[in-house]
C-alpha cells in the first residue's frame, strides 16, 4: 500500500528525528527566506525543529502553521499553530503564505506533483516554496570498511531499503525533478543545491542508517535480507573503522512572482 514508510509513533522515531535534524537543520536554515511578520507553513513538520526555527525568525507578529499527519512531537506556541493535516488535502488555514517548506515529504506521496502545484498556489505574491528531498537513485558510497564483504553487505542492505521505499510508492529520483516541477508551476528564481558529506560509524548522523533498518525491518526481512545481515549492517553503523557518504540532500527553492 502506498504511503509514508516511517511512523512518528515508532520506538525509533525520536532517534530518527534527532539524526535527521543534526544533519539537515543547518542546511535548511540557510535556504529559508524568512522575515519578521511572515506567514509560514511547515508541511510534514516531524519533530518540529524547523517550525520552531521559523517561529523565532518571524517573531511575535508573524505566524507559523506546522502540519503533520501525526503531530505527536509538536508543541504549539504563541505564534505557532499545530494541525493534524494531510498535505494531499487542500492547504491549511492561515494562507496565503510567505514561506512554505516541505522536507522529506513529497517523495513519499504518489500525488507529489499535484501537491507541489497546490503549495505553489498557496503562496502569497513574492512568497517562497522550499522543497528538500533525499536523492535515493543510488546507495550511498562506502568510503572505508573493515572488509570488502562488509562494504558489499552495506550496499546490499541499502539497495533493499530503497526497494522497500519504492514499493511503498516513493519516487527515489523525485529530488531531481523538483526544479522542473517548480518551473511548471509558474514559479521563478528557482535554484537547487545538493549536499553530501561523509559519515563515520558511531556518529549521530550514521545512526540514521541503523535506525532506518530498524523501522523497516519486517519489510527488509520479507525482501530477503537475513537477520544476520541486519545485525552486521547495524554493527557497521557503530564501527569507527567504517565510513560512507550521506544520503544526497537536494534543496530546491523558488519564488512566486
Amino acid at each position: 500500500m502506498p504511503g509514508y514508510a516511517f511512523s512518528n509513533r515508532s520506538p525509533e522515531a525520536d532517534n530518527q528525528l534527532r539524526a535527521l535534524e543534526s544533519f539537515l537543520d543547518p542546511i535548511t536554515a540557510r535556504r529559508l527566506v524568512l522575515r519578521p511578520g511572515a506567514r509560514c507553513w511547515e508541511a510534514g513538520a516531524g519533530g518540529g525543529s524547523v517550525a520552531y526555527f521559523m517561529a523565532r525568525a518571524v517573531g511575535p507578529v508573524g505566524h507559523v502553521v506546522a502540519t503533520d499527519i501525526d503531530p505527536l512531537h509538536l508543541v504549539p506556541d504563541d505564534n505557532l499553530s499545530i494541525l493534524r493535516h494531510d498535505a494531499r488535502e487542500t492547504p491549511p488555514p492561515g494562507g496565503p503564505f510567505d514561506v512554505i517548506h516541505a522536507r522529506l515529504l513529497l517523495l513519499h506521496l504518489p500525488e507529489r506533483r499535484r501537491v507541489l502545484a497546490q503549495m505553489a498556489s498557496a503562496l502569497a505574491p513574492g512568497g517562497w516554496l522550499v522543497v528538500e528531498e533525499f536523492d535515493c537513485t543510488a546507495a550511498p558510497r562506502v568510503l572505508i570498511a573493515p572488509s570488502d564483504d562488509s562494504a558489499k553487505l552495506f550496499q546490499e542492505v541499502m539497495d533493499a531499503l530503497f526497494g522497500v521505499l519504492r514499493d511503498r510508492g516513493a519516487d527515489l529520483a523525485w529530488a531531481q525533478d523538483v526544479h522542473g516541477e517548480m518551473a511548471q508551476a509558474g514559479l521563478t528564481d528557482i535554484d537547487t543545491t545538493v549536499h553530501v558529506e561523509s559519515w563515520t560509524g558511531g556518529s549521530l548522523a550514521m545512526s540514521l542508517y541503523d535506525n532506518n533498518s530498524r523501522q523497516l525491518e519486517p519489510r527488509l526481512l520479507a525482501a530477503g535480507i537475513s537477520p544476520d545481515q541486519l545485525r552486521t549492517f547495524r554493527a557497521l553503523a557503530r564501527d569507527e573503522a567504517f565510513a560512507a557518504m550521506s544520503y544526497s540532500f537536494v534543496s530546491t527553492r523558488a519564488r512566486r512572482a
